[in-house]
This record gives structure tokens, sequence and C-alpha cells, in this order.
């Protein structure tokens, strides 16, 4: 059976950023970030999936990540997410 690897984006619920990432057990790394043993977001608990791609290669999932840290892959998302994030 093939592995997936998952790309997310949170949001925070304190100061409404985006958190990029990628993981292999999406369940577990929420639970991880929300119970604070995350250094780079423990301060910004809690957080929510707002959007998450599943990839089969690993590669692909680094470099989706990457893509979704840098300003093109921000503006993806305010637009993919435009009805969630302004309603």
């Amino acid at each position: 059976m093939r592995q997936n690897y998952i790309t997310y984006v949170l949001q925070s619920e304190i100061d409404k950023k985006f958190y990029e990432g990628f993981t292999q057990n999406l369940k577990n790394r929420i639970e991880e970030h929300n119970s604070g043993k995350v250094k780079s977001t423990k301060s910004r608990r809690p957080l929510i999936v707002i959007y998450y791609e599943v990839c089969y290669d690993k590669l692909d999932a680094v470099h989706r990540e990457k893509y979704l840290k840098s300003a093109y892959g921000k503006r993806y998302i305010q637009n993919r997410l435009k009805n969630y994030l302004t309603g």
C-alpha cells in the first residue's frame, strides 16, 4: 500500500495567521500542534485545519509545502478559500 503525504494549512484562532506543513498522519500532527508540542505554533493555539492536499510522493509534498509558504502560495490559499476567509 502506498504511503500518503498530506500538505496542510492551519489557521490560528488567536491571530488568524496561517501555518503550513506536511505529514503522513494529519490527525496526530494536529494533536501535536494543539497540545503545544510544536515550537513554532505553541503560542498560537488553538489551530484549525483550513486546507489540505494529499500527495503520493514525499518530494511532491515538500515542494507543495514550500509553494504554500511563498507569496504565490499564500495568494493561492486566499483565492481558494475566499468565501471561508471573508465569511
